[in-house]
């Protein structure tokens, strides 16, 4: 056996949706904050990513976590999200995932009923707490960066579909948020393929004027379209999350609930301290609630908590091969 590199591994699911956490192999990465890490490994280190997330030891969605020591004091641990769009500022199921990881390993000191992990992530602190009975994380709710609304009721035109209505909202990431039934498609899993197609091309002209976060300019483009499924409501919202370059997110996605429960109280429709399911394209769901208001920039936010589950899946050491024709993956 002959190998360059070796990457340990723990594999997670959340919700439906993997999370690779990264525990060692990676090194420490340059920079002051989270957010200089993540662009310097964005410019010098993204085949860590790609080999690690495309195929042949990941597919066409996978999604991880890189633990990192934290750049700030009040931080457990530093988090870099990769997956195989990129590498992103925040991310919901990413944390849960990463937070059981670190309770199930051992990696935090565990302490029951409820173990408190605070995470260094490019986006913000992001405080997890996980409810832990014998030993095992049953859940972690996060408390989730501020989220806001940054346009309600834009208008694109878009090839094939014309004149469509969204709302973009901020959660972590960029979300754009419209009704299934605006692109003419159901609903319905078997016509996946049309509704990663609308996605994507909403997102093209999106991007044509790229939103820019208020205080982060490295926090740039929208890269998910949240669909609505018909009757979703301000107490019980479905949705198919479609995602740059062409993928669903198999859990109920947490930056994205957040995002959502911003634009439904922008519109007056979630008060805080309310209780909001949001429920993905295979049925899995999270638990949503505001609890408090802030800022961010010059505006009005609101703090989401998000309740999700998380598995453990396996435990992994990833090798490159000198002689691997692939050594930074490939997608197909």
């Amino acid at each position: 056996m002959r190998t360059r590199r070796i990457f340990h591994a723990v594999d997670s699911h959340t919700e439906g949706m993997p999370t690779r956490v990264i525990t060692g192999g990676v090194g420490v990465i340059p920079g002051a904050t989270m957010a200089e890490r993540r662009e310097h490994f964005m410019a010098h280190l993204d085949h860590v990513r790609t080999l690690l997330m495309y195929e042949p030891r990941g597919h066409a969605a996978m999604s991880g976590a890189i633990l990192q020591p934290p750049t700030r004091p009040d931080a457990d641990w530093g988090v870099l999200y990769i997956e195989v769009s990129g590498c992103l500022p925040m991310c919901g199921h990413g944390t849960i995932g990463v937070a059981t990881v670190l309770v199930e390993t051992g990696m935090v000191e565990v302490v029951e009923p409820v173990t408190t992990i605070r995470l260094d992530t490019p986006a913000g602190l992001v405080t997890a707490s996980v409810a832990v009975r014998d030993g095992v994380a049953e859940s972690v709710t996060i408390e989730n960066v501020p989220s806001y609304v940054h346009a309600l009721a834009q208008t694109v035109k878009v090839d094939g579909f014309g004149e469509l209505t969204y709302d973009l909202a901020y959660g972590g990431n960029f979300y754009a948020i419209l009704p299934i039934e605006s692109v003419g498609l159901p609903f319905d899993r078997a016509y996946k393929q049309q509704i990663l197609d609308a996605g994507l091309a909403i997102m093209d002209v999106i991007n044509e004027s790229e939103p820019v976060h208020p205080e982060d300019p490295g926090i740039r483009g929208c890269h998910h379209v949240q669909f609505l499924a018909p009757g979703s409501t301000a107490r019980h919202s479905r949705h198919a999350m479609a995602i740059h370059p062409g993928w669903f997110d198999r859990s109920p996605c947490g930056t994205g609930t957040s995002a959502r429960m911003a634009q439904l109280h922008a519109l007056g429709d979630l008060p805080i301290n309310a209780d909001f399911t949001n429920e993905s394209f295979i049925g899995t769901r999270f638990t949503g609630r505001l609890v408090g208001s802030a800022t961010v920039g010059d505006r009005q936010a609101v703090v989401p908590h998000i309740t999700g589950r998380a598995w453990l899946t396996g435990t992994a050491q990833y090798f490159l091969d000198p002689r691997d024709p692939f050594p930074e993956g490939f997608l197909l």
